[in-house]
């Protein structure tokens, strides 16, 4: 009966350590600003392509189901084209920085 109260009591103690054991050590240290500002700002196109690529893949596993039919039909149709238009778009961007 004691047994499971006592894992119950384990592990809150556990939970409360994690939770404000950071807090306890670093009252002495100073914190630097955090700032809210992204480190890359992405445009509305890049979005976009970025959904693509996650979307695209995922709606051809399940019109093709490659667990079922071939697995190298679906590679060729599924992620095959976002992988070659992230590597055109690889290319393209070093063209235009020079």
């Amino acid at each position: 009966m004691f047994s499971g109260i006592q894992e119950i009591l384990v592990l809150v103690a556990i939970i409360l350590g994690i939770l404000f054991l950071p807090r306890i050590l670093s009252r002495g240290q100073e914190k630097e600003a955090v700032s809210l500002k992204p480190a890359v700002e992405l445009s509305g196109k890049m979005r976009m392509a970025i959904a693509a690529s996650i979307i695209w893949p995922a709606a051809m596993a399940a019109f093709m189901q490659p667990w079922k039919n071939d697995l190298f039909l679906f590679l060729y149709f599924g992620p095959g084209p976002v992988v070659l238009g992230w590597i055109l778009f690889w290319v393209y961007a070093g063209f235009i920085r020079k």
